[in-house]
């Protein structure tokens, strides 16, 4: 029998851990008994309340709400990866948005973010439209696959290491069951710190001392190619630290060595 992972809580009036696009559940395959798939490692996500403070925010959050989405139940739970299964490259964030992910359930989905990053997606053609907006908009990715290295919303957008490590091995099963993946960009430091930490848990060879990050670097670990990015937030896109033709280079290039 399959494992659902659908399970709704109430808090007053609001669903925390609802889903308001009405999908339906990802299940546990019964072919699939070592849960190595990513529809397994997907249940498990959602399923997460190993961090009693990233709990408490992403369902305080979830309960609050903002302004503007007040008419909206929010997801409230871990935001699991989102993509091909068969995808060649990985682009990993830090975490979801307590307003963007935390709502909609999908990764980069409903903020500022997001938009940057599905529009230049759409552009290096790996997205087949250009904003991702909520879970029932038909965005499809082919040969991308989108994951944050924590996956619940944190207080001021800042998780701890004992939260990132936590998280490890949930990217650990996603790699192994991204069998096809070659290339993986990084959005930001945290992120690159943190897929450090998996490959490392993996047993992968890699480069010492690590090379710094920085927008641009190239590292060839055993399996990887992994690519620097800024991460497509507020602050670096409207100071310019970011720019639409340098996430366009990272994603060309992304394609270049996936080939």
């Amino acid at each position: 029998m399959g494992l659902t992972i659908r399970r709704t809580r109430t808090a007053g009036r609001i669903r925390v851990g609802s889903d308001p696009y009405d999908r339906p559940p990802m299940a546990l395959a019964p072919e699939d008994p070592d849960g190595s798939t990513l529809a397994a490692v997907t249940a498990d996500i959602v399923e997460c309340r190993a961090c009693p403070r990233l709990v408490a925010w992403r369902e305080q959050v979830a309960r609050e709400k903002r302004a503007s989405f007040r008419a909206e139940d929010y997801w409230g739970r871990p935001v699991p990866g989102f993509g091909d299964p068969h995808a060649r490259v990985l682009i990993l964030g830090l975490a979801p948005a307590a307003h963007g992910g935390n709502r909609t359930g999908r990764v980069f989905t409903g903020d500022r973010s997001g938009d940057w990053l599905f529009a230049a997606l759409h552009r290096a053609h790996y997205a087949n439209q250009p904003r991702s907006e909520h879970v029932g908009d038909g965005l499809v990715l082919d040969d991308a696959y989108v994951a944050a290295a924590v996956r619940c919303a944190p207080p001021e957008n800042k998780p701890t290491p004992e939260e990132r490590d936590t998280c490890v091995p949930f990217l650990v099963r996603e790699l192994d069951a991204l069998d096809r993946l070659s290339v993986i960009v990084t959005l930001g430091g945290f992120a690159y710190e943190a897929l450090w930490k998996v490959l490392t848990a993996r047993g992968d060879a890699l480069p010492k001392p690590r090379p710094k990050f920085g927008h641009g670097v190239e590292v060839a670990s055993e399996r990887y190619t992994i690519l620097g990015c800024y991460h497509p937030s507020q602050q670096n896109t409207f100071t310019g630290r970011l720019t639409e033709p340098m996430l366009d280079a990272v994603f060309a290039r992304a394609r270049a060595l996936a080939a």
